[in-house]
């Protein structure tokens, strides 16, 4: 057996801001730290930081009263932000500066009169929290076959926004769609897919075709992660999406093949390392570790926690 692992694979620059930013108001507040949704999509990180006192919750009424509540890598809506200083919550935004981008571009093309059709997936954490920003301006798109079910006139002053964690490929076809409808639509000035999200698609896409299988660490509620699993299946390659080591079935592989590892932006590294020693011990194999493009991003902590680190 012989292992491609793909570089660049697993976290992002938003994720590690938003995981050290947790770290970080656990070492200096204390616990319990209450989390809005959980801070990444990925059940390893998700149970460290209960263990270290973090609890994750989904409605604000199950944080008391001055707490301290961080809000995920997602993002949130305004009227979250509006009921936790109601609740005079202490609050830290560790949201990526990626999706915030997505929100202020929300709320510009709402401004000015547009209709925002929203790219992504519904019920996602980062979707859910980009429609509050200006419900009554935006539609969900889902698919190509989404555009045609569009109750706006084709002469519609409109605009597009996408999930940051989109397929590129699928979200090329869906703006196409729009744009055949849709001839002056207007698009963001940069898009909105992310830097880290392309990078770890392109390696799929550039390494795959070397595989008899592919393995993506992630969890299933990943949306990044889903993607990576679905091109690799896209081109007829045996693909599976997995948390860890122990989710490996003897099945899939045999000494004589090739495998790729990759992981989503919130896959810890040490699962990945996991995995190939698995492969390395039961299989013999050999490893190369294949770098498609250098990743050098880096966002600051959150403001709430600068000042806090100053003080």
């Amino acid at each position: 057996m012989h292992i491609i692992l793909a570089a660049p694979r697993g976290f992002c620059a938003g994720v590690n801001m938003a995981i050290e930013s947790l770290e970080m108001t656990l070492d200096t507040v204390g616990p319990p730290v209450y989390v809005y949704h959980e801070i990444v999509h990925n059940q390893h990180v998700v149970q460290r930081f209960c263990k270290k006192g973090a609890i994750f919750v989904n409605e604000l009424h199950e944080v008391p009263p001055q707490a301290t509540l961080l809000y995920s890598a997602h993002g949130v809506a305004p009227e979250i932000r509006q009921l936790a200083k109601e609740r005079q919550l202490r609050t830290i935004d560790a949201t990526c500066p990626l999706v915030t981008k997505v929100h202020l571009e929300a709320i510009r093309y709402a401004r000015e009169g547009y209709t925002i059709l929203l790219i992504g997936h519904k019920g996602h954490d980062e979707v859910t929290g980009t429609l509050g920003e200006a419900p009554e301006a935006m539609q969900l798109v889902e698919s190509p076959e989404d555009v045609a079910k569009l109750d706006l006139p084709d002469d519609a002053k409109v605009a597009y926004l996408t999930q940051t964690t989109l397929s590129v490929d699928d979200a090329k076809r869906i703006i196409e769609a729009l744009r055949m409808r849709f001839p002056q639509i207007t698009a963001p000035p940069k898009e909105d897919i992310c830097y880290a999200t392309q990078n770890r698609q392109e390696a799929v896409h550039s390494l795959s075709v070397e595989a008899d299988v592919v393995l993506v660490l992630g969890s299933q509620n990943s949306s990044n992660s889903q993607r990576l699993k679905e091109l690799a299946e896209e081109k007829g390659i045996q693909a599976h999406l997995i948390d860890e080591a122990a989710d490996m079935e003897d099945t899939w592989f045999s000494n004589e093949h090739t495998v790729v590892i990759t992981a989503g932006a919130s896959a810890p590294e040490s699962v990945v390392q996991e995995c190939v020693t698995h492969l390395q011990e039961r299989y013999h194999a050999t490893l190369e570790e294949r770098v498609i493009r250098d990743e050098n991003v880096f966002f600051p902590l959150p403001k709430e926690l600068r000042v806090l680190g100053s003080s």
